[in-house]
């Protein structure tokens, strides 16, 4: 059964739905104004006299299109630079060479330091991004890998997101979905943890916002510290204010908040679920898009290994 269009919709709704519930949100296939319809189509005709856009690459599908758009309001121009900037970014950075040939094989050193991961999904089928700040060791971290690995590291984690996690999610629920719901937690974090990793928090989140837009879903902020407020004054600059209002800070008492939003069974235990994946939900990458849950675990680095960019 698939799901009606919005009636005032410009555009019809993608392929592939079966949730007959599904109802788009605004600036979505499936339910654009005529002004937005016709913002995409210029968008996409501009982009390609320029030679910045190919109908048949999967990478510049519609929705990756109103990404853009979105991000920049439906301002042409505005969603025109960014996507031009975007496209010479990747080349500079090498993301292509990323996607094909990047290994990480000091995970699971990484994980113990600085655990970043995604795991299962929300109820409303969103991956469940992971970061814990508050265990950040910095010197054994720069021991295990370098800040330029990690950047690259996060660059492919955001492609397969798009090409892997994304899509199988979308599968799954029954409709698409294109956001994600991010765990922070900030427990034990001091001001020293911030400030030691500042200069990656900056880059990663340029990178997020300038590269890879409107990727954010929920986010909440747990085990929030006192002096979390003095970090946040830092941080929320950088951000858009579309994106300051996804975020939701909790202190200790976040547990009743996820779970409204998080099955029991796909939290892991350590937050207030009940999810306890063989090897740690860390490292198992289990998901929609990893039935298996733990099959891609790479194998363990030698303590202490130091790799080079």
């Amino acid at each position: 059964m698939s799901a009606a269009p919005t009636a005032a919709s410009a555009s019809a709704l993608p392929a592939g739905i079966t949730d007959p519930d599904y109802k788009p949100l605004p600036g979505r296939l499936g339910n654009l104004t005529v002004i937005q319809q016709h913002a995409l189509d210029k968008f996409k005709k501009e982009l390609a006299a320029e030679e910045y856009y190919v109908e048949s690459d999967p990478r510049m599908s519609d929705a990756t299109c109103l990404r853009f758009l979105r991000a920049r309001k439906f301002d042409v121009p505005k969603a025109k630079e960014m996507w031009i900037a975007n496209e010479k970014w990747r080349k500079e950075f090498g993301v292509d060479e990323i996607v094909k040939n990047f290994e990480f094989p000091e995970l699971p050193i990484v994980d113990k330091y600085y655990p970043q991961y995604y795991h299962k999904s929300d109820k409303d089928g969103r991956p469940i991004y992971v970061e814990r700040l508050g265990q950040l060791d910095l010197k054994a971290l720069y021991a295990a890998t370098t800040q330029e690995r990690q950047l690259k590291r996060l660059v492919l984690e955001y492609e397969k997101f798009l090409s892997e996690r994304l899509p199988a999610c979308s599968v799954a629920a029954g409709h698409p979905v294109e956001t994600s719901c991010t765990i922070l937690d900030l427990q034990n974090v001091s001001l020293s943890n911030f400030y030691s990793v500042k200069d990656y928090v900056m880059k990663a989140s340029s990178i997020g916002q300038d590269r890879y837009p409107e990727c954010m879903g929920k986010f909440y902020i747990i085990n929030a510290p006192f002096m979390f407020s003095t970090v946040w004054a830092l941080i929320k600059p950088w951000l858009d204010p579309v994106t300051v209002a996804k975020i939701d800070i909790l202190g200790s008492g976040y547990k009743p908040k996820l779970l409204a939003q998080i099955d029991a069974d796909n939290l892991p235990k350590e937050f207030g679920g009940t999810c306890s994946c063989p090897g740690g939900c860390s490292l198992s990458d289990a998901g929609p898009w990893n039935p298996a849950g733990g099959s891609k675990v790479v194998e363990s680095a030698s303590a202490g290994e130091v790799v080079s960019g």
